[in-house]
């Protein structure tokens, strides 16, 4: 499998030459060699593809010492892989060159999955200072591939000649994107150039390590410890003792501890009603990396800031939002901070009307002056309730886990493309809490095996996603074997843990991303599965998000957990009704963040950043989206998705995916909503269908033309605003 386009966990190598020859050992050396080779594949579960169905990996078997060896033994296994297919004698054809490079790095592929999902749902030390150890050796690999002008003239080959070679479309769009991708890793460049480049990836695959270290770093220094159980005035019995729970197992028994989220705003802002404390967690979560905690990652994004803007130089292009934006939806920069800032004026305006609702509320708890960061969510849930008599605490009891899982997400799954979900407690896992599930197609055949790993932990990085273990493809035959994270606190033993509607949606949400992956078609790794653009690979999982409060589907899991009975119609009314409340306040911190990646990654090359924190306000400053009571839903400093994740330059992916799954809910609503029938033909030509098809195109076969902004802006409650 081409290690980018594929195994994309890991992204890049060891200083062994990807082409290079083998030395010449003595018979007696080669033989000692080969027992041991032999001894390590048998003890190493990683050397032979696992047993379990469909290719799982034996959890029960795999131990951290043996993902070293398997890395080298990986990487070694590809670039005998790759040397052969650049030396080769022949001339290029599509099975001898494209097809064969989706058929190497095996083992890689199958470590790195394994791997990934340990360094994001289940770090330990050793796992963070082996990533940090071979994370430049991958640099170096991934530029041994897309650097070596042999394999890379097979290529150039091909894609001239792809219109002559009685190519299907799908094998022809391989074709393209692989030369692409090549071009842009800088394949086309001189020498000199590649090994600028190459010292570049070295450096900023270093600093990418650096930064995860320092999040998962931040997650223990900026722990919150409370001593006065009065202090927490707002939370249930359930949520204080969690807390003290959290704070006992870091050997402060007797307090509580507030662990932040990963985002600026935390949960719990929502319902502390003590100011002081408020205070001291927003700011606990705000300055992480800025000097609030031991590790401070602003040297790291100065440095990657720049590097990145020298990398897109080298290739050609005016800053890094350039280079990355060429192989994306949007195309260029210009384009996607249009579709931000045109909804700007909406969204402040909305955001100044909840702001003044909220110092209202303020001025008659008899706190004067200007609304603060941390004030915003406790007095926006007051207001809620005042306009909605919503209360949280009565809202949770009918959004028991359990039930939102099989009578919520998998119902739907069900009802709209006929799959079902059967535990499979048979197969290992890597925590106790992780489930398995088998899914099943509407003819009671096997699509594919489903991780579910809800609950949050220490050794878990912030939010929630999506991975895989094995990548759906034709070309092996292979079935998929998906992997969705999310961080629920799990209530105490013997008690239920009750879920926010927020966290309901986000499970529909993280399913969506799931079925992309179950439901791929396609012949070839590269383009199965979300191996799709950043700016539509959000789209499906968005697009499912609506189903969580279809009247169906709420009736099915929206029940009080002690009695059984539904979810009083005045009680669902006011939710449905209140579910665009504070959408001012949740666009705009959005908007913020997806801003400040664009102003980060337009800087022009040479640019040096003295300030971080002024940066940032500058550039919001200067989009007319700056409001000191709202703040970006991910400061710089712990802003994973674009220092440490794939969304460099990208994070407005969401809002532009989220154009799509508005469009396409209210069409899909319009046509008879959940039933089987449509969500088949959203199957067919989207779910189905990974990268092998032009995503645009597949939107227009399914929908029979593009989307527009309007369903956005109405599912946003930003509609009126919008058109004044």
């Amino acid at each position: 499998m081409k290690m980018t386009l594929v195994a994309a966990g890991i992204a890049a190598a060891l200083s062994v030459a990807a082409c290079g020859d083998n030395t010449t050992t003595s018979d007696k050396q080669s033989g000692a060699n080969a027992e041991m080779s032999q001894q390590a594949a048998t003890a190493n579960p990683f050397f032979k593809p696992a047993t379990l169905q469909y290719g799982a990996p034996n959890f029960d078997r795999i131990k951290f010492e043996h993902f070293e060896p398997a890395f080298r033994e990986g990487l070694k296994q590809h670039n005998e892989e790759i040397a052969a297919i650049a030396n080769n004698s022949e001339a290029p054809t599509f099975e001898n060159t494209i097809v064969a490079m989706e058929k190497s790095g095996q083992l890689l592929s199958r470590v790195s999955a394994v791997f990934d999902n340990f360094a994001s749902a289940d770090s330990t030390q050793e796992i963070r200072d082996l990533e940090e150890k071979l994370a430049p050796e991958f640099a170096k690999h991934s530029d041994n591939i897309h650097l070596n002008r042999k394999l890379f003239s097979r290529i150039e080959t091909l894609y001239k000649q792809k219109d002559a070679l009685g190519l299907d479309p799908v094998s022809i769009r391989l074709i393209e994107e692989t030369y692409k991708e090549f071009v842009q890793a800088g394949a086309k460049l001189s020498d000199e150039q590649q090994q600028k480049i190459r010292d570049i990836n070295e450096k900023l695959s270093s600093l990418t390590t650096d930064f995860q270290s320092a999040l998962l770093a931040m997650k223990d220094q900026s722990v919150v410890f409370v001593d006065d159980v009065d202090q927490l005035k707002g939370l249930s019995d359930s949520e204080i003792k969690s807390l003290a729970n959290q704070a006992k197992e870091r050997g402060k028994e007797g307090q509580y501890a507030i662990v932040m989220s990963n985002t600026t705003r935390h949960p719990i802002l929502s319902q502390l009603e003590n100011r002081a404390l408020r205070k001291r967690v927003w700011e606990a979560s705000a300055n992480r990396g800025y000097g609030g905690t031991e590790a401070d990652t602003r040297p790291i994004i100065k440095k990657m800031v720049q590097l990145r803007a020298e990398k897109a130089q080298l290739l050609g292009y005016d800053n890094w939002a350039d280079y990355v934006l060429e192989s994306r939806m949007a195309q260029d920069p210009k384009a996607a901070k249009k579709m931000l800032e045109d909804i700007v004026p909406a969204v402040v305006k909305n955001t100044k009307a909840e702001q003044a609702d909220i110092k209202a509320m303020m001025n008659a708890d008899g706190i004067e002056g200007d609304v603060q960061p941390w004030d915003w969510l406790y007095y926006a849930e007051k207001v809620r309730q005042q306009k909605y008599a919503i209360d949280a605490d009565k809202v949770k009891p009918y959004f028991e886990f359990e039930r939102v899982l099989k009578d919520g997400v998998f119902f739907t799954m069900h009802e709209l493309y006929g799959i079902t979900f059967e535990e499979r407690k048979d197969l290992p896992v890597y925590e106790p809490d992780v489930r398995v599930f088998e899914v099943k197609d509407v003819d009671g055949s096997s699509i594919g095996l489903f991780y579910a790993d809800y609950f949050t932990r220490d050794t878990k990085r912030g939010g929630a996603w999506m991975s895989s273990f094995r990548i759906q493809n034709g070309l092996l035959n292979q079935k998929p074997v998906i992997i969705n994270n999310l961080n629920i606190v799990k209530a105490p033993e013997g008690q239920p843990t009750l879920l926010s509607f927020d966290e309901v949606q986000t499970m529909f949400h993280e399913m969506g991303h799931a079925v992309h992956g179950l439901f791929s078609d396609v012949k070839y790794p590269s383009l199965a599965g979300t191996n799709v653009p950043r700016d539509f690979v959000e789209f499906p999982s968005t697009f499912e998000e609506d189903w969580a409060l279809n009247p169906r589907v709420i009736a099915r899991y929206a029940k009080h957990y002690k009695t059984g009975e539904q979810i009083p119609q005045a009680l669902l009314d006011k939710l449905l009704a209140a579910k665009n409340f504070n959408q001012g306040f949740d666009t705009l911190e959005y908007m913020e963040a997806a801003l400040l990646d664009l102003s980060f990654h337009t800087v022009a090359p040479g640019t040096v950043i003295d300030d971080v924190g002024a940066f940032e306000e500058k550039a919001l400053k200067d989009s007319g989206a700056y409001m000191k009571a709202v703040p970006p839903r991910y400061r710089s400093t712990y802003f994973q998705h674009v220092f440490a994740g794939g969304y460099s330059a990208g994070y407005y992916a969401y809002l532009w995916s989220e154009v799509f799954a508005a469009d396409a809910f209210k069409y899909m609503r319009e046509h008879g909503g959940l039933k089987l029938e449509n969500g088949q033909a959203f199957r067919d030509n989207i779910l189905s269908k990974g990268n092998s098809k032009d995503p645009m195109q597949q939107y227009i076969d399914w929908r029979g033309q593009e989307p527009s902004i309007d369903a956005l802006l109405e599912r946003r409650g930003l509609e009126t605003e919008a058109n004044n």
